[in-house]
């Protein structure tokens, strides 16, 4: 059984966790980080799924041990395949 840290170790990592994405290259502030019970809950918007699928990476080095939850949305970037009919 893996042993979980302390509530104040919880909000470390937490707020550890914020700022790695606020401060790496692609400044994820849309991504909110919530600890609930066993697990860490992701949520918001990104990019790309390979965005997305760094920062559950991210979050897994960050609370090893921890199930990770992602209800994270990759916006849709693509150009689109017609034009628009204005009327």
């Amino acid at each position: 059984m893996t042993e979980h840290p302390e509530p104040y170790e919880d909000e470390y990592r937490v707020a550890l966790l914020r700022e790695r994405l606020a401060e790496d290259g692609h400044a994820e502030l849309g991504v909110q980080v919530e600890r609930r019970g066993n697990a860490v809950l992701l949520t918001g918007t990104v990019p790309t799924a390979v965005r997305r699928d760094e920062i559950l990476g991210l979050a897994r080095t960050v609370f090893p041990g921890f199930a990770v939850r992602a209800e994270v949305a990759v916006a849709g970037c693509d150009a689109p395949d017609h034009g628009e009919e204005l009327s």
